[in-house]
């Protein structure tokens, strides 16, 4: 299961992101006037932040005269902002936990496993279950979570460098066997975890599971 996490994006482009989640978007001079910055200040901010496809221009039509622009949030741009859920899911993982049928919470995660796989599904792509998984790792990197896969293209290892939702491993560590259902899933293929950072191990690993 993956916690939607806000990108790390420099305080200031933060403050920015959230200035045009309030409205239906602002100008270069009301930014300015907002933020109590220089119009270039803010145009460098507004480039970083378009090149990460979180916000975008619209012309605003004027009676006479040239058109002016607003930016507005894209839709990712709207997933970002504001989408700290710790609370929510912490909350939601220890429901989980608290079902005492092995059997019933087993096919809980199972389900909310193959959940994530299909929203995922369509960002990942790749023939083989090394190109998979380099397209599992580019996903979370995109995210601020740093994967790598090593190891030979028939034995490739997907390998987690930290961990995308720490608080809820340090509750229960059954999240990481929701996340080996997730990343089988999306790969479509049976995984084991040979190494987990909840055992002391520096990384958290992922490899096929061989008969």
């Amino acid at each position: 299961m993956a916690v939607v996490v806000r990108e790390n994006l420099p305080e200031n482009d933060g403050v920015l992101l959230d200035l045009l989640r309030q409205g239906d978007g602002m100008t270069v001079a009301e930014l300015s006037l907002a933020m109590d910055v220089t119009g270039t200040a803010v145009r460098q901010r507004l480039a970083r932040l378009q090149a990460a496809e979180l916000i975008e221009r619209e012309a605003i039509r004027a009676k006479r005269g040239r058109p002016s622009h607003r930016y507005v949030l894209t839709e990712k741009g709207r997933r970002q902002t504001g989408a700290n859920f710790a609370d929510l899911a912490l909350a939601l993982w220890q429901e989980i936990g608290a079902i005492r049928d092995p059997e019933i919470r087993r096919g809980l995660l199972k389900r909310i496993s193959g959940r994530m796989a299909e929203m995922y599904e369509g960002q990942i792509d790749g023939e083989t279950a090394s190109e998979r998984m380099e397209s599992v790792a580019r996903l979370f990197r995109e995210r601020s979570v740093p994967f790598s896969v090593h190891g030979s293209q028939d034995l490739p290892v997907l390998t987690a460098l930290a961990c995308p939702y720490p608080e809820l491993a340090e509750q229960d560590r059954t999240i990481c066997a929701m996340e080996r259902m997730l990343f089988s899933e999306v790969l479509g293929e049976p995984l084991r975890l040979s190494q987990c950072r909840l055992d002391g191990e520096s990384c958290c690993t992922f490899e096929l599971k061989r008969d």
